[in-house]
């Protein structure tokens, strides 16, 4: 297997992506101006949406599950009188109303939103249906039918209403939350049908839109030899899961995939379940002493056991 091109980058970059490329071509871009070796991205962003797409290069990548898990923040704007067959504008119209919604109907509908409900995904998603992901077959013209999916929606509120026949709005939500779904699904409680016309996401955990650079100014400084002064430490999304100093003895056995001995950290015990058979705790950010990242690792049966090793000489 031949070597990797490009050099061992590691961290994040909170990324402005523009309207009109996919979250796929703005990574591809970025990993070329940072001349990275390895990259992926959290969260997929629609060509149609901008705003926040969390970037991670080399051993960040271990850590991509974490900020998957995280609360997301959007703003976008409803447009209300039609539906379409992918819930947003690049769909052709399927249903049409001539009804608009006023500000206090929306006001009444919002609270049967928020919390945890069911949610079917839009048809145009990348779900996986029998092997193969529902906007290819939708595509292709098959009957895609999902089923309603659990999901959370922790605040939501409308924000302003540009024209009578839009309106706009801000959402926190977890994983798994589709905006799209959301305008089709409140279009038809208001009886009027509803679209997604424009879609921001203005953050994803602890990464904001104020602090995103886009891509034309991530292009600037790659000319200027200084891209990767942008790039944030891969602990930034660990923030919520507890952090453990290792001795330098004990690091390099967890480099080596070896668990150590969590004798008289009584926080690991505090945090622990008894699963009937070994007593198992909390996932842990192992760093040495000098904080430099060494290990995700799981408390089981008094050992920390790593479960992603970090390597920066790759």
């Amino acid at each position: 297997m031949g070597k990797r091109k490009g050099d061992p980058v590691h961290g994040w970059l909170v990324l402005d992506k523009p309207i009109g490329i996919t979250s796929t071509k703005a990574l591809s871009i970025a990993r070329r101006l940072l001349n990275a070796n390895k990259a992926g991205h959290a969260g997929t962003l629609d060509p149609l949406a901008d705003g926040v797409l969390p970037l991670a290069f080399g051993e960040a990548t271990k850590t991509v599950p974490f900020l998957v898990e995280a609360r997301k923040t959007y703003r976008f704007t409803v447009q209300w009188g039609a539906e379409t067959t992918t819930d947003d504008s690049q769909g052709p119209v399927t249903r049409t109303s001539d009804v608009r919604p006023s500000f206090d109907e929306i006001v009444r509908a919002l609270p049967d939103f928020v919390g945890r409900i069911l949610q079917t995904p839009p048809v145009y998603s990348a779900i996986m249906v029998d092997g193969e992901r529902a906007y290819d077959l939708a595509r292709e013209g098959a009957e895609v039918v999902l089923a309603p999916r659990p999901t959370h929606i922790h605040w939501l509120e409308i924000v302003g209403t540009p024209a009578p026949d839009q309106s706009v709005f801000e959402m926190m939500c977890g994983k798994g939350t589709y905006v799209r779904a959301f305008a089709r699904d409140i279009g038809r409680v208001l009886g009027c049908y509803g679209h997604v016309a424009a879609l921001t996401r203005l953050a994803v955990g602890p990464f904001e839109r104020a602090s995103a650079i886009s891509l034309e100014m991530l292009e600037k400084s790659a000319k200027d030899g200084a891209a990767k002064r942008n790039l944030l430490p891969l602990a930034t999304v660990l923030d919520d899961i507890p952090a453990l100093a290792v001795t330098e003895q004990e690091a390099a056995q967890l480099r080596l995939g070896r668990a150590i001995l969590a004798r008289g950290r009584v926080s690991l015990r505090e945090g622990a379940a008894d699963d009937g058979e070994a007593i198992t705790g909390p996932t842990v950010y192992c760093r040495s002493r000098s904080g430099d990242p060494v290990a995700i690792a799981i408390f089981e049966r008094g050992e920390l056991r790593p479960t992603r090793v970090f390597n920066f000489s790759q």
